[in-house]
């Protein structure tokens, strides 16, 4: 819950900070500027204050690394809902009035993660979760989107370090293997989940980890 909290207020934060030229600026998700990357966080963070009001009566069937499912090719960005985020992203013509629906919602979102009670079970894409595993899974979304966020961003600032380490450790899981030890926790986020080719060197290191990457996760 710690995590999930720090992760989001650190994510929060850098797009606060951005300057409105950003905005125009590529983002590390494939199709997607700075500015429909923030769009897609506004509804991630709906998504959230929705799953945390919609309680479950069954057994979970999904824990914090389960939650993810790998997906068998990367995003183009032609699918019809990232294009619909585009269209969305583009209605908002100022990058001040983007920054205040995220901080909005995102706010309440935050709120909402802080009073949950952790193993309240919550329903979710069809699975149930306890309310800790579903935002323990975010930890991981709130990473890999503030990677994206500042990818051709360098004056920005990087995701925490404890939610770096630990989006690792769900991945390594995801994967079924760790990474080398050589790659620092953002190299095998970034690497892992194909958001950066791996050097010949690295391909060296990651062995035969490398014929099971990239990790397109959903």
């Amino acid at each position: 819950m710690d995590l999930f909290s720090s992760s989001w207020t650190a994510l929060r934060t850098a797009v606060a900070e951005l300057p409105d030229e950003d905005f125009a600026q590529q983002s590390g998700c494939t199709g997607w500027l700075v500015r429909d990357l923030v769009c897609h966080l506004v509804i991630d963070a709906q998504d959230v204050l929705i799953t945390l009001v919609t309680p479950a009566e069954t057994e979970p069937t999904r824990d914090a690394v389960t939650y993810w499912e790998v997906a068998e090719t990367p995003p183009t960005g032609d699918d019809p809902l990232d294009a619909l985020i585009v269209r969305l992203a583009a209605a908002y013509e100022e990058p001040r009035l983007l920054k205040f629906h995220f901080d909005d919602v995102g706010s309440a979102a935050g709120r909402a993660a802080e009073l949950a009670d952790p193993g309240l079970r919550v329903g979710t894409r069809d699975e149930v979760l306890t309310a800790g595993d579903y935002l323990s899974a975010y930890v991981l979304e709130w990473t890999l989107h503030h990677l994206d966020l500042v990818a051709y961003l360098p004056d920005a600032a990087d995701p925490p370090a404890e939610g770096l380490a630990r989006s690792r450790e769900m991945l390594q899981k995801i994967a079924g293997t760790a990474f080398p030890t050589s790659f620092s926790d953002k190299d095998a986020l970034l690497v892992g989940t194909g958001r950066r080719t791996p050097t010949d060197a690295e391909k060296a290191q990651l062995g035969e980890l490398a014929a099971k990457l990239p990790l397109v996760l959903g």
